[in-house]
């Protein structure tokens, strides 16, 4: 039977009457309740307007509470990482040192000397100690930072083919997407580049790069293949070739990294080699780009470094002041880069003792971890979970060496009176929220990715969910 507009309202409570019952909770301030009520209510309207028979007041309290709860859930969070993925897009990528974290917190609440030159009290050039530590870094004449690769890409196209010359000459099996739906080819497109596609897929020549080259050209650019591999019938320039072309016919030769390792990622374990800015600015490269929060392990930053007439001609472009970072995200990249510059003045560089926390976990070993997995298993004695030490892989992630993988160290969980998928969310919606996967017939929680001081919470954490 159809209910009238009338007769609805005399049916659902008010949004006043709603929140009575339902105020503080998640800790939510009463704004965000009012506003949510507000639109569960008018959900529920319009759900009786089109025959649904309208809740009681009781089931109504309990279906906004579930969705207060979810909401709340989304606000930003410590979550802990099971999933054995060290650069995990959907956690925030690659975690910050304490250090850095430290420094962060000290400049956040604090005014700070961003745009201050504290010699003479005027108005100072904004990063510059950070950019000067970049080009120290990777070797650079000299180094900018905006708020990501991709703006980084933008603002080097825009520069180089903002004259009459706009053609930027590619490999055919560079124009990857990078993640997101975000495409190398559609980055280009929007600075205003004209593409001029070289090679095949699979196989280009220096030849291909030499024939593509007119007057039109203005750049030629290679693109890191980070999150993805070819094998087989494959070949392509070296980065040494590319710069001599580029150096022959007068125009500039950019690489863009992506990953952004500064350091020889195949020290810290049986990986690959990820090429490193400066490597490729060694074999002659003039700018190239990287993240700053996937190996380089710092924050989400776009890192340009290179000959010093292209970065200034870059930080002229009005472009540069829509997409600059801010205080936090300078300082937090600034203290990375003093952590790296510290640690690789020592020797060896053992990753197991360095400063960054993706570093120290490429280097781990099984054996480093089965203490600790032991431990926690113990600790659950008597909890209504089968707990055991298992075998799992670890992956870089974040789109970069996609063919590297780690043995690694897991707790294996095998809930009772409960399914995988239940206990598996009951660990995602607990307190601390705790991110594994399924494999098999247990719930796996992969300790390479877990911080040693998060054992305790985890421990409890999965007490609680097992119904402990």
């Amino acid at each position: 039977m159809s209910i009238t507009s009338k007769d609805l309202l005399r049916h659902l409570p008010s949004v006043e009457k709603l929140l009575q019952p339902l105020e503080g909770t998640a800790s939510l301030p009463r704004a965000l309740l009012v506003h949510l009520v507000r639109q569960e209510v008018q959900v529920i309207r319009e759900e009786a307007l089109g025959g649904k028979e309208p809740p009681g007041f009781d089931a109504v309290v309990v279906r906004v509470r579930v969705r207060l709860e979810s909401f709340a859930r989304s606000r930003i969070q410590p979550v802990i990482n099971g999933t054995g993925v060290m650069i995990h897009t959907n956690l925030g990528r690659s975690p910050l040192s304490l250090n850095v974290a430290d420094r962060l917190r000290e400049i956040a609440w604090q005014y700070n000397n961003l745009e201050l030159d504290l010699d003479s009290g005027e108005r100072g050039k904004r990063a510059r100690f950070l950019e000067t530590g970049l080009a120290v870094l990777t070797g650079a004449e000299a180094a900018t930072i905006t708020n990501n690769c991709a703006a980084a890409l933008v603002l080097i196209l825009r520069h180089i083919t903002g004259g009459e010359r706009k053609e930027v000459v590619i490999s055919r099996g560079q124009l990857i997407e990078i993640g997101g739906g975000f495409r190398v080819p559609e980055i280009m497109e929007a600075s205003g580049a004209v593409l001029r596609e070289v090679g095949t897929t699979n196989r280009v020549t220096i030849a291909d790069y030499r024939r593509a080259i007119g007057p039109h050209t203005a750049m030629v650019l290679r693109v890191h293949r980070s999150n993805f591999y070819m094998e087989g019938f494959v070949t392509e320039p070296s980065a040494e070739e590319l710069a001599l072309l580029g150096r022959q016919h007068g125009l500039p030769v950019v690489d863009d990294l992506g990953s952004g390792a500064v350091v020889d990622t195949h020290l810290a374990g049986d990986i690959e080699h990820e090429p490193t800015p400066q490597e490729v600015l060694a074999a002659g490269v003039d700018l190239v780009c990287f993240s700053g929060d996937k190996l380089f392990g710092g924050p989400q930053a776009g890192i340009i470094c290179g000959k010093a007439g292209l970065v200034a001609g870059i930080k002229r472009d009005p472009m540069f002041r829509a997409l600059r970072c801010d205080r936090l995200v300078a300082t937090a990249l600034q203290e990375t880069v003093v952590e790296y510059l510290a640690y690789m003045q020592g020797e060896g560089m053992d990753p197991r003792r360095a400063p960054l926390p993706l570093l120290e976990m490429l280097a781990l070993r099984p054996e480093d971890l089965h203490p600790r997995a032991e431990a926690v298993v113990a600790a659950l004695a008597g909890c209504p979970v089968s707990a055991s030490v298992g075998e799992g892989t670890s992956r870089c992630g974040g789109g970069t060496m996609p063919k590297s993988e780690l043995p690694s160290v897991t707790l294996d969980l095998e809930p009772q009176g409960q399914s995988l998928s239940a206990f598996a969310r009951k660990l995602r919606t607990g307190s601390p929220p705790v991110q594994g996967y399924i494999a098999g017939d247990r719930v796996k929680l992969d300790l390479r990715t877990v911080f040693r001081s998060q054992d305790a919470a985890l421990t409890t954490a999965i007490r609680a969910a097992a119904g402990a």
